[in-house]
């Protein structure tokens, strides 16, 4: 599996999940360290798409949203895989399971480049 560049948004911005992803080899940069706290989603996907970085994020609405208005706009990105939270402890990912998730995605070979992906769908 290659290594990714990953841009985790503020919605899943943990030290945990970053350094999880970074012992599986990727490439993790968080919002606090590009100086981007508390930025609007545009921002996070602005950035990540200037430094080629996928965006990890939970806010499945918005992101997919912006998704969509890239490539209506003949625009490109790096990739949005998202986190669907149900609420219910025994249902949600944890940050191993989101890093498993991103494995497994990666494994099965399906393109991530300009893509809206859901890791829940990868457990």
């Amino acid at each position: 599996m290659l290594p990714l560049r990953i841009y985790i948004d503020d919605d899943l911005a943990s030290p945990l999940l970053a350094t999880l992803l970074r012992r599986a080899g990727h490439d993790v940069m968080l919002p606090v360290s590009a100086g981007l706290s508390g930025q609007t989603d545009p921002v996070h996907l602005t950035h990540a798409v200037g430094e080629h970085r996928i965006v990890l994020s939970g806010n499945h609405d918005d992101f997919e949203e912006l998704h969509a208005l890239v490539i209506a706009t003949g625009g490109h990105h790096s990739g949005i895989l998202i986190v669907r939270r149900d609420n219910d402890r025994k249902r949600d990912f944890r940050p191993r399971g989101i890093v498993r998730a991103i494995e497994k995605l990666c494994e099965a070979g399906v393109p991530i480049a300009d893509t809206f992906n859901v890791l829940n769908h990868w457990r």
